[in-house]
């Protein structure tokens, strides 16, 4: 078990203001694999501290040598990303296959991604007699998930330190252990005292800590749409640029000319991808009602594909849920689908045969389902895919829509220009096309209670910028 006492202030592993502690529990076995500590308000607040302190410095400091930090950062990446890969497998349950390829190869692309946005960056443009300037916001507070902790943090910190902002971390209280690890390689690459800053803890209490603070200028957020409406009101108390993202209910719409086994196979794949416990997971499909038949018993048949086990084994495509209470989460999700008359087509409550231990749970496809049920309206974060059938595109487009949430979607279609079109007619931050594979250069984040702001590429490093202009 991986232990851990101190929380990274000022350039320094320092003990917390308190002794009490958060154990982290391995999502396959339900057995402790870690131990950080519950930093408090106070924690939080000297994190905040140490960054504004730092800021002026940093933001000074030329292009060149904030890439060569962020150079550093990335090698120390490289370099332990198996380690990376296995601590995070144990903490969510992605297949290990899988975390050396996102959960590990992701937070290097990220630091990738900002030293290119550096090279050639001048942060300057001429527009008639005013000179634009682009300057980085100040201290930035960033609160991060646990289905893909890494990942979510370095999506923020990488662009913030090339921005020339500092930098203060809450991680996941569930998925902690590679934020350490982070920690640990900045502090290895000599990064200048507080401009990254680390406190683990409950959100409630050091993460509100950081938002609330006068010294923080913008809150970079992902997580539950619950959590962003609190943060949002706590930003606007001083002002403070918040970024979010947030849920999903994400809807695949197969048109009547798609190639349905593809669509439906893609679709799945979109659904059931880290076990369901993905933002921009694709949980609504809405096919055409004649083919509603065909439809369920493809989905069954490409469910029946995703082998449910260890994520340390090879072979396994779907793993366990990242904790008990989440497990307690998506199978309540589970059971109001079955109460409220959805059709049981694969799946239903309770785990696997022979996974009694470990937070698994039977991935499931409801058929026939309501589009204004709890399962066709509400994120459940598991695997867990609801068939929804309409009579005619407009319809579909209206289901689609008809959610507090647009973070991402898909569009299937023989002919890709229709494809387009409904994609363009859906209130959504992200669409597939066809499957279109992930493009990490393109903007990621939603709309509606999805969130605002994005992330990837020059568009995460413009949230870190501020514009000024001087008129001569």
């Amino acid at each position: 078990m991986k232990v851990h006492d101190k929380i990274y202030l000022n350039g320094k592993w320092v003990a917390p203001s308190r002794s009490e502690t958060i154990e982290v529990a391995n999502a396959t076995t339900e057995a402790p694999m870690g131990r950080i500590p519950a930093g408090t308000a106070e924690d939080g607040a000297k994190a905040v501290e140490a960054a504004r302190a730092a800021f002026d410095s940093w933001a000074a400091t030329p292009p060149k040598d904030r890439a060569a930090y962020l150079k550093k950062i990335q090698d120390g990446i490289v370099a332990r990303a198996d380690e990376i890969a296995e601590v995070i497998t144990g903490e969510v349950g992605m297949p290990l296959k899988l975390s050396k390829i996102i959960q590990a190869g992701n937070p290097a692309l990220h630091f990738e991604q900002a030293l290119a946005q550096l090279e050639g960056e001048t942060f300057e443009e001429q527009i008639g007699n005013s000179k634009i300037v682009k300057e980085p916001i100040g201290v930035a507070v960033c609160i991060t998930p646990w289905n893909y902790p890494l990942n979510q943090i370095t999506a923020k910190v990488a662009p913030a330190l090339a921005a020339g902002c500092t930098v203060a971390l809450k991680p996941s209280e569930v998925a902690p252990l590679s934020a350490f690890i982070l920690a640990e390689i900045i502090d290895e690459a000599g990064l200048p005292a507080g401009v990254f800053n680390m406190v683990t803890g409950y959100g409630p209490i050091a993460g509100e800590a950081m938002v609330s603070h006068p010294d923080a200028d913008m809150i970079s957020f992902t997580g539950s749409t619950r959590a962003g409406r609190r943060i949002s009101e706590i930003g606007a108390q001083t002002i403070k640029r918040v970024s979010l993202e947030l849920g999903g209910k994400s809807a695949a719409i197969v048109l009547d000319d798609a190639d349905l086994p593809k669509a439906i196979k893609g679709v799945v794949g979109a659904c059931y991808m880290n076990s369901g416990q993905t933002c921009v997971a694709h949980t609504r499909l809405l096919v055409p009602e004649a083919k509603y038949d065909e439809a369920k018993e493809l989905a069954a048949q490409a469910v029946a594909g995703w082998t449910v086990g260890d994520p340390m084994v090879e072979g396994t495509r779907l793993g366990p849920l990242a904790s008990e209470d989440h497990w307690n989460r998506v199978e309540s999700y589970i059971q109001k689908g079955i109460d409220e008359g959805a059709e049981v087509v694969l799946g239903g409550a309770g785990k696997p045969v022979g996974l009694e231990t470990g937070y698994f749970v039977k991935p499931t496809v409801f058929g026939k389902v309501d589009p204004k049920s709890t399962v066709a309206q509400e994120e459940i974060f598991g695997p867990v895919l609801s068939i929804i059938t309409y009579k005619d595109e407009d319809e579909a487009i209206a289901i689609a829509n008809d959610s507090i949430y647009g973070l991402s979607g898909g569009v299937w279609s023989g002919d890709q220009d229709r494809a387009l079109g409904v994609a363009k007619r859906m209130r959504t931050g992200m669409v597939d096309v066809n499957g279109g594979r992930f493009n990490p250069e393109a903007p990621f984040g939603g709309v509606k209670q999805s969130g605002n702001g994005r992330e990837w590429g020059k568009y995460g490093f413009e949230e870190f910028l501020e514009t000024k202009s001087i008129q001569l």
